[in-house]
């Protein structure tokens, strides 16, 4: 089904996030995560679709259980499996029981049918949202005056609108700045354009489309487009003829609030302190790259968790008519959803509790195994079911604004049985379908009787200043109860502008005025709707915020505004007061929240800072904590280091040793080669090359020996090898110099 696909994809992207927000979203390694950003969206979507053998799976596998006959297979999940339900005369309290075992399965069935018919609303809006963004770009590309620049399109604009590129195309309003912002300008955008950052953020609209409900790809959406701000702004500042300070400049006098369209690449001012921050930052060394490993054992870890296998009982029966029959059974699941699971015509089912009646609908004559039939229902009031026939078979009708639905059958106690029939109320269609500007099929017409959509609800959004709604607006806001009262408190909370797609996820959460109104007294004042979802599906109220901020000793800041995306991380990682303390009484104080979620994600504990105090290392900073134990570099792996005589060990170039596999033994092999090395800045170097100490002595047949190690390096990373320098010296390139045949290998 697409919706556990969605889900599974939503988790594995939610990994992938808070993977890169930890580890690497602070190093400058700008191009690597340009990659690894879209890398990981394309792993998210395809990960699922693994199969997964069954001794690796984390998850319960789905049994086929097989009976006397190939004709009885059924594919039974613990998640799945529901009673079967008898149709015997039943005595009051096996009604009872069976009221509450329809209506369970009944509400779970309804609940995911609504889910489908939601996603795929919010997957039209947001597509049509795109398509309607790129029409108007190449409509202001082509309007507008434009210069050519070689392979670039300078298409000057009007108005207070910061600049932005699209494609090969640069939109800009040359009255707003001087020659030399200006020019800036126009570099830092044929940057975007020379190295095609368009495609990552077409990339990153497309995920959204598809991920529309999940708060967390807006967030992962921003990290791409802030990711290409940094590469860009690294590159520029290269540039001999750029000045870091006056650029710097000129971004706070670019950046303005009057946003471009979400498709383009663009001076956004959300994240101008960011860049600037980035750009004066220390640059990342190669210690560092072990983090970029530690991404495909988590990638292991999610498709052994979430994709569930099958294990099947008795291989030898007939395996094809047993795929056969769950071919079928998923076909006839798949119209049922699309049929809102009935028919506009077929039989039903009916339990009385108290003054409530809970009526199954089938396409089928139930014959007491549910697993033959597809079930839909309601639960109505006694009352509107009118004088119902007990005892003899009679008729009743539902009647609602939409339609009706005629019942023939009868009661004996508190259950019933019977036929219906839907009839849609004419009038009422016409006049829908005029105001939609739409037709409605007869699937339409059963959710808007179910859900009871009256012609003064649709009158009530257009009041409301909703006046393009359309069926796939109207059905998720009238099924969630959005009535005006809602909209008014969201409205009076500060959104104003507030969409019915955005009010769904809102209500859906429990999200009002008096929720709204407490973050913000919280510190919160500028939170996003999409940050209220966040905070309400982590449970974050005020009474956690200030208790985050009672924990950290923030007493001094009870209105600071912190990181949104920081708190959301702090509670789903479950750190508590007792958590800080332990890291306090280890000398750890004032600890940012990020690095403590990342001690938590990795698993440093006090213990494991002590350890490292207690062999001498005082000073670690606490970032580098999380590198060491997420490579499992313990003291016990310095002692190895330090009994060869290193004394100078640094914990952080263990992190890459680790990384890279460097062990005692490999030094060793080294100094039994006669290679002494004084220090071990060169390690990495060589085992990152794949240098051995056979590779180095193959040079002595060329005449080379005592060669540096430093020189080595150089040597084996532009593909000079004894052969190389025999080919070179046989064409008359005789030197005595290693480094010259490097040099030769590189301009070859």
């Amino acid at each position: 089904m697409i919706l556990p696909y969605i889900i599974n994809v939503a988790v594995i992207l939610v990994a992938c996030l808070a993977f890169y927000k930890l580890l690497l979203r602070r190093e400058t390694f700008y191009k690597v995560n340009r990659y690894m950003l879209i890398t990981c969206l394309a792993i998210s979507f395809a990960l699922p679709l693994l199969q997964v053998p069954a001794q690796f799976s984390l998850r319960k596998p789905s049994v086929v259980n097989t009976e006397s006959s190939p004709d009885s297979y059924r594919v039974v999940s613990s998640e799945t499996a529901t009673p079967v339900i008898k149709q015997d005369a039943p005595t009051s309290d096996k009604g009872n029981n069976l009221a509450q075992s329809s209506s369970a399965k009944f509400s779970f069935a309804q609940f995911m049918n609504w889910l489908f018919w939601i996603y795929w609303f919010g997957v039209f809006i947001f597509a049509a949202s795109f398509l309607f963004q790129l029409i108007l770009l190449l409509w202001r590309a082509y309007r507008n005056p434009v210069i050519i620049d070689g392979a670039y399109r300078i298409v000057e604009v009007t108005g207070d609108k910061a600049p932005c590129s699209f494609g090969n195309t640069i939109f800009i309003n040359p009255e707003k700045y001087d020659w030399e912002t200006y020019s800036q300008i126009l570099l830092h955008e044929k940057i975007h354009i020379r190295q095609r950052h368009t495609i990552d953020i077409v990339i990153a609209e497309l995920l959204l489309i598809f991920q529309w409900f999940n708060p967390f790809a807006w967030i992962y959406r921003r990290e791409i487009e802030s990711n290409l701000e940094f590469l860009t702004d690294d590159q520029l500042m290269q540039q001999k003829e750029v000045d870091k300070q006056r650029y710097q400049l000129s971004l706070v006098q670019v950046s303005a609030p009057h946003f471009p369209l979400s498709l383009t690449t663009n001076y956004n001012q959300s994240i101008l302190k960011k860049r600037i921050a980035m750009m004066n930052t220390k640059r990342s060394n190669l210690h560092t790259a072990w983090k970029y490993f530690f991404l495909l054992p988590v990638f292991a870890f999610l498709v052994c968790l979430l994709n569930e296998p099958i294990a099947y009982g008795q291989a030898n029966q007939n395996k094809e008519k047993m795929n056969a029959k769950n071919e079928k059974e998923n076909a006839t699941n798949e119209k049922n959803a699309r049929n809102h699971g009935m028919e506009t015509e077929g039989y039903w089912f009916a339990v009385i509790k108290d003054d409530k009646v809970n009526i199954r609908f089938s396409d089928e004559k139930m014959d007491g195994d549910d697993s033959r039939h597809s079930f839909s229902g309601e639960t109505f009031k006694l009352s509107d079911l009118g004088a119902i026939p007990k005892g003899t078979s009679g008729t009743f009708t539902i009647t609602r604004e939409a339609g009706k639905i005629e019942m023939s059958g009868k009661f004996e106690g508190n259950t019933g049985m019977g036929t219906y029939k839907f009839i849609a109320d004419k009038g009422y269609f016409e006049y829908m379908n005029k105001e939609l500007k739409e037709t409605l099929d007869e699937d339409d017409q059963m959710a808007f009787f179910f859900i009871d959509i009256k012609k003064e609800y649709l009158t009530m959004l257009r009041n409301e200043g909703f006046t393009d709604v359309t069926k796939d607006d109207l059905i998720p806001v009238a099924a969630l109860g959005i009535d005006k009262a809602y909209i008014s408190s969201i409205r009076n909370a500060g959104f104003k502008e507030v969409s019915l797609e955005k009010l769904v996820p809102l209500k859906a959460l429990g999200i009002d005025e008096k929720y709204i109104t407490e973050i913000r007294s919280a510190g919160y004042k500028n939170i996003t709707s999409e940050q209220l979802v966040s905070f309400k599906a982590q449970g974050i109220d005020k009474k956690y915020i200030e208790s985050v901020r009672e924990m950290k000793s923030d007493k001094d800041d009870k209105d600071k505004d912190d990181d949104a995306d920081d708190i959301v991380s702090f509670k789903a990682m479950n750190i508590d007061a007792a958590y800080i303390n332990s890291f306090k009484a280890a000398g750890l104080t004032n600890i940012p929240h990020e690095q403590l979620v990342s001690f938590k994600a990795v698993g440093v504990t006090p213990e494991y800072i002590k350890s490292w105090h207690a062999l001498g290392f005082k000073d670690i900073d606490p970032e580098e904590f999380v590198g060491m134990k997420s490579q499992n570099v313990t003291p016990e792996f310095m002692k190895s280091f330090t009994s060869l005589g290193y004394k100078d060990v640094k914990p952080e170039d263990l992190v890459a040793f680790r990384a890279l596999g460097i062990t005692p033994d490999y030094i060793k092999s080294f100094e039994a080669a006669g290679y002494k090395m004084t220090d071990l800045d060169n390690v990495a170097g060589l085992k990152a090359q794949g240098i051995t100490p056979e590779f180095i002595k193959s040079f002595e047949s060329v005449g080379f020996k005592n060669i540096d190690l430093d020189e080595i390096i150089s040597v084996k990373a532009t593909g000079v090898t004894p052969e190389y320098i025999k080919e070179m010296k046989s064409k008359g390139f005789n030197y005595d110099k290693l480094q010259k045949y490097v040099t030769l290998k590189s301009i070859d």
